[in-house]
């Protein structure tokens, strides 16, 4: 089948994602989605084992969600929140504080994810400015933690990780600390927090797993431990459930299964089923309060032109309703399980250092692996797209995809491990 006309454009003008543009394999042109397949131009069909980057969490292509956007569409797809205000925003807003816990009722929309966390650090900087107490400056967060690709996210991101290692002269230094594991770790971790509040808005955090920084997970006993030591300390905390948001680990928020109600939420991705870019930073009442007064200083003064976009907060709306209507929970717990079994023979393979498994994320860590793009290609020739990075392969598919989809899946990751090391 001969390529796509608009390939050749593609490949002279389009700058991709986390590439060496000089060496990189040509990527796939894909064409159509549905379900959890992706579609290319040569005719050849990719079951999906990461849902587009963990956002696709109903699949592709659900009719509930082109229906809602559709018809937002042709009503209104955008109008500024600057001085005006939209029925599908002020829905979202009310849903998002209505499933999140406690009072984190003031939701502030963005378009991307990066930027909610650049949103959240600003909430917490002014927020000790507004409340007159001056040095708290810093953010506290954790190795394999990562936050984003905006100078800010990069800053309380891990300082060696690969992506954002060459910006150390450039970002502001944070203090790095290692995420505290058990009683010893824990207690360890206060200790270090206390010697440092006077100079800390806030620790920053993944809650039960660091996503991009290695899929490396925690207990929910490890994360209401350091929600406990931050409000001993008097230091805001701030969790990114960007990833980790709506399902993924199990439940529909990870911090639900800690029982603990930080101090200001970051959501993203999943947020509208992965068809268009909305997230936001959302605060509890004494944040948000300390914003209020008769100063116009005291405002928060941030305004993404397209925040809280219509037909965005349509589609989420709509991904909200799926989740009321369908089993989605239960989906997520029968996926954990397949991935528990058919994973497990990864352990005696070659290589494999490691097999973990939360909710809707399967990961098998190796020693070590050389070309991750060269293992993508081997996926996609056994007609799956599976991203691995670093010296991990993994597995966050849709919610909906279908047993022998996800076998399909888990059957190329032992197939490839066990013909080759990696």
């Amino acid at each position: 089948m001969a390529e796509p006309d608009w390939l050749e454009d593609a490949a002279r003008h389009l700058w991709l994602p986390y590439a060496q543009m000089q060496t990189a394999p040509a990527p796939l042109p894909a064409v159509r989605t549905e379900g959890s397949v992706i579609h290319l131009a040569d005719g050849r069909e990719l079951v999906d084992g990461v849902a587009s980057w963990w956002t696709a969490c109903h699949g592709y292509n659900h009719p509930d969600l082109l229906t809602a956007v559709e018809t937002q569409l042709w009503r209104m797809p955008h109008v500024m929140l600057g001085g005006l205000v939209h029925e599908p925003a002020a829905r979202l807003a009310a849903r998002l504080a209505k499933l999140l816990p406690g009072d984190l009722d003031h939701v502030f929309f963005v378009d991307s994810g990066s930027v909610a966390v650049e949103v959240a650090l600003k909430m917490a900087l002014q927020y000790w400015i507004n409340k007159g107490v001056a040095g708290k400056r810093r953010f506290l967060s954790f190795r394999f933690g990562y936050h984003g690709d905006t100078s800010g996210a990069m800053a309380v991101c891990d300082p060696d990780e690969g992506m954002h290692s060459l910006f150390a002269g450039y970002v502001t230094p944070q203090l790095i600390t290692d995420l505290p594991r058990g009683a010893e770790a824990q207690a360890a971790f206060e200790t270090f927090l206390a010697a440092h509040k006077h100079e800390l808005a806030a620790v920053v955090m993944e809650p039960l797993i660091q996503g991009a920084g290695g899929m490396k997970f925690h207990d929910p006993a490890d994360l209401r431990a350091i929600a406990e030591a931050a409000r001993r300390q008097d230091v805001l905390l701030i969790v990114d459930e960007i990833f980790t948001g709506f399902g993924r680990t199990g439940s529909m928020f990870a911090i639900d299964q800690a029982s603990i109600v930080p101090d200001i939420v970051t959501v993203g991705k999943a947020l509208t089923g992965g068809i268009l870019t909305l997230a936001a930073a959302v605060a509890r009442g004494p944040v948000y309060e300390a914003f209020l007064g008769d100063d116009p200083g005291r405002a928060l003064m941030h305004g993404p032109t397209f925040m809280g976009n219509a037909l965005a907060c349509a589609a989420a709306n709509a991904s909200l309703d799926l989740f009321e209507r369908e089993p989605r929970l239960a989906e997520v717990a029968a996926i954990a399980d397949q991935l528990t079994r058919e994973l497990e023979p990864c352990h005696s393979l070659p290589g494999v250092t490691d097999v973990r498994v939360r909710g809707a994320v399967g990961v098998v860590e190796m020693a070590q692996m050389a070309d991750p793009a060269r293992l993508r290609q081997r996926f996609a020739d056994l007609g799956v797209w599976i991203r691995p990075f670093g010296n991990i392969i993994y597995l966050a598919p849709a919610f909906t995809i279908r047993p022998a989809q996800l076998s399909r899946l888990t059957t190329a990751i032992h197939d490839v491990i066990k013909d080759s090391r990696p």
